[in-house]
Order: structure tokens, then sequence, then C-alpha cells
């Protein structure tokens, strides 16, 4: 005889989705889709002892990829300089594909250009600094980014074009 447990699933306490499936998310992979790292001034760039002046920029692509599968893209660039002369230029496109099932069409946007990133920013985070690393700079460590403002302050400033 199998005992039977009555959770109490009520629609105040959220357990009872009124019969909607709940949304679901998978990360089904994450990889490189492009890497460049230039030191077009070496060995120079490398002996001088300054301060460089560094320049980051950082965008978000996502598309459909298949019924139910996302693909969103983390662009990030930085180039360092000393007194006008680049020091190093590195590029980054990675990418990741989001398995996504009964998530409401209004929530697609805002997962796939804040959340999905958020997920993918670490692992950019690292390839970057380890580029650098290897390019023969001290490691380049981004500073954590907040997709969330991003996205509010995009969405302004296409309102206020419109």
């Amino acid at each position: 005889m199998a005992d039977e447990i009555d959770l109490g699933a009520t629609p105040e306490n959220g357990f009872d989705g009124g019969g909607e499936p709940l949304p679901q998310v998978a990360i089904l992979t994450q990889y490189v889709k492009d890497l460049s790292f230039e030191n077009p001034n070496a060995p120079g760039s490398l002996q001088v002892q300054a301060q460089p002046r560094i320049d980051v920029n950082v965008g978000v692509n996502a598309r459909k990829a298949a019924d139910n599968v996302f693909e969103v893209e983390l662009k990030i660039s930085a180039k360092a300089d000393v007194d006008g002369n680049a020091a190093f230029m590195v590029e980054l496109l990675y990418a990741g594909l989001f398995g996504l099932q009964n998530v409401p069409d209004e929530a697609l946007e805002p997962f796939c250009i804040i959340e999905a990133p958020r997920i993918l920013f670490p692992f950019a985070r690292r390839i970057i600094a380890d580029a650098v690393r290897d390019g023969g700079f001290p490691p380049l460590m981004l500073d954590p980014i907040d997709f969330g403002q991003l996205y509010l302050a995009q969405q302004q400033g296409q309102v206020g074009n419109a």
C-alpha cells in the first residue's frame, strides 16, 4: 500500500499552477565562436611601464536556432593603449544554446538578453583574461556587468528614438 502525502498544493502557495506546465530552461552548450588577440607593437608594448587606457565594449545578440532552442551571443571587445599606441586588442564572440520550454512569449526577450548573458559572462571573462595573459600582459579582469541595466537603457533608447 502506497502512502499518500498531501503537499498542500493550493494556488495561494504557488504549488498549483492551474494545470499550466512550469517554465524550464536548460543550458545545452557553450562555445567560442570567434576569438582574436592582437599585440601589434610587441615587443615594445610589453616593456612599457605606464598604465594603459582600456576601452571595453559589450554586445548581446540572440536568435531562435530551432524549436525551443535559442542561441545567445555575448561579444566582448577590449582595446588597451598607452600614449596613443595600441598595447593590445582582444575580441571574443562567446555563445550558448539554451533550451526553453513553457516560457511565456513576453519572457523570452528578457531571458535571452539579460539572464542568458549573465550565465555566459563568467566563462567569457575567463577566456578574455587568459588571452590577455597569454599575450604577455597582466590578465584583464572585467568587472561584472549588469545586463538588466543595459537592457533597460536599450529599451529607453528605443522608446526615445521612436
